[in-house]
């Protein structure tokens, strides 16, 4: 099986292109090429297949086997594999996941995509919905008690739970003890993703994230974007901010007007290889 191992912002997954491949048993392949030992080492396994209803379509599974709805770094790369590897010279393009179509936007440097701008999407604030305990209609600003502690949370879905506390010193803050315990909080019932934004200024913040049933991850798409939500919901930036997250920079926009929020970040080939199943 031919394939290509490719990075978003240090999210990196092994991307196989099914108009040329057939992969039998996605979950089983997965679990071979994600292990970092026995295997190509990776976050999971990306199939690039043709669609009915987009110009491609992405099925995604986690390095467990499991399927996943979508990832905005996983989609970012398939923007540019399309496109690097001559499957697509447009630089709009609609792919479909399981989280519904999202549309691209690619920026080409040198015959290359380096940055893409992806549409996520409305973000949901009923509580829920997302889904949240809470008698508000809106969870903003709202006060927590984790393990004797209060914190202020306000709390946003992009197709997945995100709970927001801000913070003065992201690195220094407890995350490895603090995440588990937001993670399994009693108010969230599907448990959920908690980010943890330190502000710079009204275009700038810095971010780190505890993601459920993951721990700490270099980045993550969906919640930068909840984040960014979050900051302007609280008036503390403007509706444009750049996150700076353990492995890259994302600039994330909510445009209000429309209720969209754009995600738009880089995309990088690691290497290309082959490997016998």
């Amino acid at each position: 099986m031919k394939f290509t191992k490719m990075e978003g912002l240090g999210n990196d997954y092994v991307y196989v292109n099914c108009f040329r491949e057939t992969v039998d048993n996605p979950s089983e392949v997965a679990k071979k090429v994600s292990d970092r030992h026995f295997g190509i080492g990776s976050d999971g396994l990306i199939l690039i297949k043709p669609s009915e209803v987009a110009d491609f379509r992405m099925d995604m599974y986690n390095a467990d086997g499991s399927q996943a709805e979508m990832c905005g770094n996983g989609i970012r790369c398939v923007a540019k594999y399309v496109y690097d590897y001559g499957l697509t010279d447009k630089t709009s393009i609609s792919i479909e996941t399981l989280a519904g179509i999202k549309y691209l936007d690619l920026q080409v440097t040198d015959g290359k995509v380096s940055l893409i701008t992806v549409n996520m999407g409305s973000p949901e604030l009923i509580p829920d919905k997302i889904p949240v305990i809470s008698d508000s209609k809106r969870v903003v600003d709202e006060p927590i008690e984790v393990d004797g502690t209060t914190y202020k949370m306000t709390c946003v879905s992009m197709g997945n739970p995100h709970c927001i506390v801000f913070v003065e010193d992201t690195a220094s803050f407890p995350l490895e003890t603090v995440g588990p315990l937001f993670e399994n909080h009693e108010r969230f019932p599907k448990r959920v993703n908690t980010e943890f934004i330190q502000l710079l200024d009204r275009k700038t913040v810095n971010m780190r994230v505890w993601e459920r049933g993951s721990g700490e991850t270099l980045a993550c798409g969906t919640g930068a974007c909840a984040s960014a939500v979050a900051c302007i919901l609280n008036g503390l930036t403007e509706d444009e901010i750049t996150l700076h997250l353990l492995g890259g920079d994302l600039i994330v926009r909510w445009d209000q007007q429309d209720n969209l929020v754009y995600m738009t970040g880089p995309a990088q080939v690691v290497f290309d290889g082959e490997i016998v199943l």
